[in-house]
């Protein structure tokens, strides 16, 4: 809602930025979109590797979160 408010603001201030902003943003989106993939695919690394070097200790019946003893 804040979003389009500020859209109608700047609407009223200036319309030509604001109808090339609402033009150009499926642009802005689409090349974007590859970033947003790319990101998921590191973090799903990085959450395989964390995986990977917890695994001994969760072998050994330790719990994150939980004190030994």
């Amino acid at each position: 809602m804040l979003k389009f408010l500020l859209w109608l603001l700047l609407l009223a201030v200036c319309w030509p930025l604001a109808l090339a902003a609402l033009v150009l943003w499926p642009v802005v989106w689409l090349l974007s979109l590859p970033f947003r993939l790319l990101g998921i695919a590191v973090e799903g690394v990085f959450a395989l590797l964390r995986a990977l070097l917890l695994l001994p200790a969760r072998l050994l019946g330790l719990r994150p979160g939980v004190p030994a003893g």
